[in-house]
């Protein structure tokens, strides 16, 4: 629990909802949060995606997880359409029912996965950009054309093999469908660990020069929303998320109030 706790910390969320026209397969979705996007969090200075954050709905906790790289998944696929048309998805876009695109409670935003249907072998390719169903038994809402092309517009449900290809990379210049990818990973990039944030500059300097005799990398980046500028102290650089997570422990434990690991 303590791990996860360190995950909620590092990521902050967005959720939101995902069904065609009188559609009796529609599935649980919920509305946006305002403010939540994947470009911005809650805490003063903190960058990260909002969608990676661990959430609850109706009593069950859903942790999104930071790889997609090797993911598959066999259950139950649904869809949604046009009750949910023009609604803002868990990434802060525009619900398109037309477009290839589908809900997932866990992977990564973004992620583009083939659905296979086990029924009739028909596959398609869908980007992952919302959150959802929180149906029991099912595991990825499709758009209503992903769920027309694999055929489960009639029945509202059919079990399919979900594979995870990652990021796309290059697109086909007939089809523009996506045709490379590469794994998405939030465990591996440029990291480091927060430990203040001050809305006058001098003081956030005064405590980055007092760091720098102790921690590398001691540093100060600003940032700004609708409240103001806030200076952000962090010390250290990792290339693993797990390490500056180890770190930000280890120096809570030595005294610091308050640290936290953070993408840059």
């Amino acid at each position: 629990m303590k791990f996860t706790s360190q995950i909620l910390i590092l990521f902050s969320l967005a959720f939101f909802g995902c069904s065609i026209p009188f559609a009796p397969h529609d599935s649980d979705h919920i509305p946006p949060i305002e403010s939540s996007s994947d470009k911005t969090s809650s805490s003063p200075g903190q960058k990260k995606p909002a969608t990676q954050r661990p959430y609850k709905i109706y009593g069950i906790q859903y942790t999104p997880i930071a790889s997609a790289e090797g993911f598959v998944q066999t259950g139950f696929a649904s869809w949604y359409g046009k009750k949910f048309h023009g609604r803002k998805t868990s990434n802060g876009e525009t619900y398109n029912m037309y477009a290839m695109t589908a809900a997932h409670k866990t992977l990564p935003m973004n992620t583009w996965v083939s659905v296979d249907n086990l029924k009739n072998n028909r596959k398609i390719v869908v980007r992952i950009n919302d959150r959802g169903p929180f149906v029991p038994g099912r595991i990825i809402d499709l758009s209503y054309t992903g769920a027309s092309r694999i055929g489960i517009l009639g029945s509202g449900t059919e079990k399919v093999k979900v594979t995870a290809l990652g990021m796309a990379t290059s697109y086909s210049k007939e089809t523009k469908d996506p045709i490379a990818f590469k794994p998405i990973d939030y465990w591996t990039g440029n990291f480091t660990v927060q430990v203040g944030a001050f809305q006058v500059n001098a003081n956030a300097l005064a405590y980055r020069d007092k760091l720098s005799k102790h921690y590398q990398n001691a540093h100060v980046t600003p940032f700004t929303d609708d409240r103001g500028t806030f200076y952000r102290v962090r010390i250290g650089q990792f290339t693993n998320l797990k390490d500056a997570i180890r770190f930000s422990e280890k120096i809570i434990a030595q005294g610091f109030g308050s640290a936290f690991a953070v993408a840059e």
